[in-house]
């Protein structure tokens, strides 16, 4: 007898049904459906067949699914595709590609995701001004992996109030990135290492959920695609090199070794051991492409200050200069870029994070003329001392040329 895909979640009945795709597949979504239809269909008898729980939960396995636990009904999605050995030889050479520099960490980055779905992740991020990159294939790749379980969101559903469509899925991938507001700069920061989120549907009251997803940004725009500060590190962002041959089957092959990819994530060792809550370190993560994405995120006030700083150090052929944030308001107020103490102050401590002396003592400070000459001078006071180095690593975009 054929199974009819009916539940019955509280006193709600809802049918399981697949839904064709553009693709050739089928999602398959769970809708609310009427009792008295289902009457209709298949008589008053078979409500008491139809399998009944008490609620809705959300909890994400690959390779121990149930469907059921303690008589709630698990809405997280199993993989349709079934790990089996076999040639992985385009899967490897793609993640290599999209990883560079990074694959081994790549390599467990996807297999922290089969093996372990509820470990905090790195929000990863993949930019780059060219075309034919294979990013958009790396999340399609990826959707095929996961299916159900990942979901695409554009600038505008992310920074909507309403997340009942993405707030209990594993991969929330955001295509053409632009935050160009900090409010979702903090708000994605805030979800990539909470366990508990609010969720929150068109005519319903918010309900609090576990969250265990992990986002994937993608963006043209290498260098302000986000706010983010010198001191974050929550964000892995890689510049993805434009693909060699760009063959028009090319997914259609990874697709085609994904049984047998499964099988080598579910028997690889991982390179990489648990040592932060977002498993790798700040350091292993670090990219040029996040250096220049930090540098550029840098205020105007920043830049500018450092250029000055430089010109000092140049001029003088210092390794070091010292300066109060009095010396720095003085030497701004020359340039047409506006700002205050209390702003100085807070850049030098916290974005900077340099100390000021206890106490005050002499240095040589730096005085600009009205002619834009520069002299060192005798001074007192708890002044900050600012390496050539920090300098170089921080702006090095700003000292050439």
């Amino acid at each position: 007898m054929k199974q009819i895909p009916y539940i019955r979640v509280g006193t709600s009945y809802y049918k399981l049904v697949k839904a064709p795709t553009i693709a050739g597949h089928f999602n398959e979504i769970l809708v609310h459906w009427n009792m008295e239809t289902i009457k209709q269909d298949h008589g008053k008898d078979h409500l008491s067949k139809i399998p009944k729980y008490d609620g809705f939960t959300c909890i994400p396995s690959h390779l121990n699914f149930k469907k059921e636990y303690l008589g709630f009904y698990n809405i997280y999605s199993p993989l349709g595709k079934v790990p089996k050995e076999g040639d992985v030889t385009l899967s490897l050479k793609f993640v290599k590609h999209i990883f560079g520099k990074h694959y081994e960490l790549g390599l467990d980055y996807l297999q922290l995701l089969y093996l372990k779905p509820i470990q905090v992740l790195p929000i990863l991020c993949l930019v780059s001004k060219e075309r034919s990159t294979g990013k958009s294939t790396f999340l399609k790749w990826l959707k095929e992996i996961f299916e159900n379980n990942l979901t695409y969101l554009t600038n505008d559903s992310f920074s909507s109030q309403f997340n009942a469509d993405w707030a209990n899925k594993l991969l929330i991938c955001i295509d053409e990135v632009l935050f160009n507001k900090e409010e979702l700069t903090e708000r994605i920061k805030y979800l990539s290492t909470t366990n508990i989120n609010k969720l929150e549907a068109k005519g319903k009251d918010k309900r609090e959920v576990e969250f265990f997803g992990k986002f994937i940004l993608c963006s043209n725009n290498e260098e302000s695609f986000i706010k983010i500060d010198a001191n974050e590190t929550r964000f892995w962002v890689i510049k993805v090199p434009t693909l060699e041959v760009e063959q028009t089957n090319y997914l259609e092959k990874l697709v085609e070794e994904i049984p047998a990819f499964l099988y080598y994530l579910a028997n690889r060792k991982l390179h990489s051991k648990h040592l932060t809550r977002m498993w790798f370190t700040a350091h292993q993560i670090k990219t040029n492409a996040l250096v220049k994405l930090v540098q550029n995120n840098r205020n105007r006030v920043e830049k500018e200050l450092a250029s000055i700083l430089m010109g000092v150090i140049e001029k003088f052929d210092l390794e070091a200069v010292d300066l109060c944030p009095m010396d720095a308001l003085l030497a701004l107020n020359r340039t047409r870029v506006k700002t205050d103490l209390t702003q100085l102050r807070r850049l030098l401590k916290n974005d900077w994070r340099l100390s000021n002396k206890d106490n005050s003592n002499s240095y040589q400070k730096f005085v600009i003329w009205t002619d834009g000459d520069i002299n060192l001078i005798d001074a007192k006071g708890r002044y900050f001392t600012v390496d050539k180095s920090f300098l170089t690593q921080n702006f090095d975009d700003l000292m050439t040329g």
